[in-house]
């Protein structure tokens, strides 16, 4: 049996798993199918950086979720199930370089996509552990305090926790043998690319303000039903658009310190 085939059977199955565990939305795991049968064409190696990232950034969703939902509630824009954009914005860049590395093989190939991983699960565990943070945070380009949930804003447990993200696929990286280069864009590329996610969520993404509660949000349509209006920032893009963009600066900065290698 080819490892096309293998990834589709171990693919649907995670897929259906995290879909009944509540993990991923329906088009979450339709998303999390198709990932995850490319990644593991490409080898072993990568299917399981992948799904490390997946259930860590799982367990970390779930921890103290119902605290973290009543910080953030309200301007956030999406909490629960991980929908099928979340899933390409998150992992996208990954399953991209993956199939690259199917077509043609070569190391460059495992840099780029532990970079853009470890960005992912660097601001995944910046996210998840930084709303919990007992100081209020502040504006990565201002410093002013921000309330809990707005895009761009930093805590120092927020930060510690993405060093943290970008060690474990660094780590993940060592122990199924990826290069060394890999390793090191994977921590270079994850921790610079969750500063980018901070930097481009506090500047250019889409801002605004719900009359009706008097408060900042990211959603369109507020939680109490009225439609919200844009403040500032860039109407398209939203915080899977910020991601997507993390993600693959991660890849860029973190093959690019390589060289140095």
């Amino acid at each position: 049996m080819s490892l096309w085939a293998v990834g589709l059977v171990l693919a649907t199955v995670v897929a259906l798993l995290a879909r009944g565990a509540g993990a991923l939305s329906t088009t979450g795991a339709l998303a999390a199918m198709v990932a995850g049968t490319i990644t593991l064409a490409a080898g072993w190696s990568w299917a399981i950086i992948l799904i490390g990232y997946f259930v860590s950034a799982t367990l970390l969703s779930r921890f103290r979720a119902a605290d973290k939902e009543r910080r953030t509630q309200g301007r956030v824009e999406k909490h629960g199930a991980r929908d099928a954009t979340q899933v390409l914005a998150n992992g996208g860049a990954f399953v991209v370089m993956a199939l690259g590395f199917w077509v043609r093989p070569h190391p460059l190939w495992m840099a780029f996509a532990a970079g853009a991983l470890a960005a992912s699960a660097a601001d995944t565990w910046a996210t998840e552990l930084g709303v919990l943070a007992r100081r209020r945070p502040r504006s990565i380009l201002t410093w002013k305090p921000v309330d809990v949930g707005t895009s761009g804003g930093i805590t120092m447990q927020g930060f510690a926790a993405g060093i943290t993200g970008a060690m474990f696929i660094a780590l993940v990286a060592w122990m199924v043998r990826w290069p060394t280069a890999a390793t090191v864009s994977a921590l270079v590329g994850g921790i610079l690319g969750c500063a980018l996610d901070s930097i481009v969520g506090a500047s250019l993404q889409a801002r605004r303000w719900c009359a009706s509660c008097d408060m900042a949000t990211e959603q369109q349509i507020h939680r109490c039903g009225a439609a919200t209006t844009r403040t500032g920032g860039l109407a398209w893009l939203d915080n899977d658009g910020v991601n997507a963009l993390a993600t693959v600066g991660g890849a860029l900065l973190g093959a690019a310190a390589t060289a140095f290698l």
